[in-house]
């Protein structure tokens, strides 16, 4: 009753609720390793331009699926274990391609930057490496835990839910604009076993969405013999 009386107040938890949930999901500076890698030697101002582009994609992307995510798993008959298990599976594949490339497969001719990085923006720079199947999940979560029964309550609280994916996104930009910095710091040795570390963390969190999505459809088959 005290929530209803009070939808600013609303608005102002949700915010941190969605921030929290999300940004170590997406971990902007593990993906701005792994997109140093993938993006190969580029210019500052080609960088912060497909950074600026990731970012949006990001935005649109987590705020599409908070407010219609869960009715597009509805309409194809999907569930969220199922979005886990086969994102989960994409996830893995492309750690373990980044795991055994050489280190020149992943430089791009310099005078193919534009139409090669604008075929990749969304896939796979956006979805699955930026938001994966644990992002999207954790987004459905949001959409879900924004509804009410009051519209009012729960305009303001998925407006607080965008403010954090603001938030988020920014972060996302700041991580992929200036990766170049952290490249610096580390030196070539370093950021080669940087990107191997990233790339075997990737295969692992794929693992780990896929166990999670594939246990609960077990768990969900059993329970209906």
């Amino acid at each position: 009753m005290q929530e209803s009386l009070n939808p600013l107040l609303l608005l102002v938890k949700a915010v941190p609720l969605a921030f929290l949930a999300l940004f170590p999901v997406i971990n902007p500076i593990g993906t701005a390793v792994i997109l140093l890698g993938m993006t190969g030697p580029i210019d500052s101002q080609t960088r912060r331009t497909i950074a600026a582009k990731i970012a949006l994609n990001t935005f649109i992307l987590l705020t599409v699926v908070l407010f219609i995510g869960s009715y597009l798993l509805s309409f194809f008959g999907l569930t969220i274990p199922t979005v886990q298990a086969a994102g989960g599976l994409v996830l893995a594949s492309m750690g373990w391609r980044m795991l055994h490339e050489e280190d020149g497969e992943t430089k791009q001719n310099p005078g193919s930057e534009a139409t090669t990085f604008g075929e990749r923006l969304f896939y796979p720079f956006t979805f699955p490496i930026t938001v994966g199947p644990g992002s999207i999940a954790v987004a459905l979560t949001l959409s879900a835990h924004t509804q009410n029964e009051a519209f009012i309550n729960t305009a303001c609280r998925q407006a607080g839910a965008v403010i954090g994916i603001v938030g988020v996104c920014v972060a996302v930009y700041l991580s992929l604009a200036y990766s170049e910095l952290l490249a610096r710091r580390l030196g070539p040795s370093g950021t080669k076993v940087m990107l191997r570390m990233m790339a075997f963390i990737v295969v692992c969190l794929g693992a780990e969405i896929f166990w999670n999505g594939a246990a609960t459809l077990i768990r969900q088959s059993l329970m209906t013999k």
